[in-house]
């Protein structure tokens, strides 16, 4: 498969991998409870936070 080909794969946004955490019962219900009040899934918050400080980060 050549380079190309693989970018393109990745730019489709193919979700390939998953990131187990631990967190206080609480706050997972009080998370994905906000989330769903604000008509957003906790999942896309989590990536959206991810993609944020990866990118604040990067020349750090």
């Amino acid at each position: 498969m050549s380079e190309q080909t693989k970018k393109k794969k990745k730019k489709a946004g193919k979700k390939d991998s998953q990131l187990i955490i631990r967190i206080n019962g609480e706050e997972r219900d009080e998370f994905v409870e906000l989330c769903n009040q604000l008509d957003t899934t906790a999942a896309r918050e989590i990536r959206r936070f991810i993609r944020g400080f990866v990118s604040a980060n990067q020349d750090a």
